[in-house]
């Protein structure tokens, strides 16, 4: 299983505009997201081990957020034409499953992940009131294998910093995962993976 880090791109970067259409085809852009007093853009799929191991987290900890003020998306942004099973029918599927209330979003192009110069998945990116980074890293130490619990103790403290109004410690860990799955000869010029 290959283990490919966040960029950790700098805090305080402000948030990249998009406009991208969830599994279902509803178009959704970066301007649903301001005025919120926090913001996730987490980049996500349905097939990498990373994500499935803190999925029903993460669906827990958005559903109790987005009720505090939160607001969230999921970009998969993985060529699913080489991996059918991120298609935005599986994804439909997934949100369905598992009661996904964030917008699921298919970054067909993959050009909203080279400007979040987002890298794996999970890849989270929450931002503040003013849409400026305030956390970029992992959710929580738990990995698939390394038997610590999935919490999302990292990622719940710095929404609640941003929610409070208060700094988010800038000692962040990366988050771990897999790599974006690029389409052949459209690999960024930061990708390391």
């Amino acid at each position: 299983m290959a283990q490919t880090p966040s960029t950790m791109i700098e805090l305080g970067t402000r948030m990249p505009e998009f406009k991208l259409p969830d599994c279902n085809g509803r178009m959704h852009s970066s301007d649903e997201l301001k005025g919120a007093p926090a913001a996730l853009v987490v980049f996500y799929c349905n097939h990498c081990p990373f994500v499935k191991h803190v999925r029903d987290e993460f669906v827990k900890l958005t559903n109790e957020y987005m009720d505090k003020g939160l607001k969230a998306v999921a970009i998969n942004a993985n060529d699913y034409t080489a991996h059918p099973d991120d298609s935005p029918q599986a994804m439909a599927r997934d949100a369905e499953q598992f009661g996904y209330q964030f917008p699921y979003l298919v970054d067909e192009s993959q050009e909203v992940a080279k400007r979040f110069k987002a890298a794996c998945t999970p890849d989270f990116f929450l931002f503040d009131g003013e849409q400026k980074l305030a956390y970029r890293g992992q959710m929580d130490d738990s990995r698939p294998g390394n038997d610590k619990p999935v919490t999302g103790a990292d990622l719940r403290a710095a929404i609640d910093a941003v929610l409070a109004g208060r700094p988010v410690p800038s000692d962040q860990k990366p988050s771990i995962g897999c790599n974006i799955k690029w389409r052949p000869g459209n690999e960024p010029d930061y990708y390391g993976g």
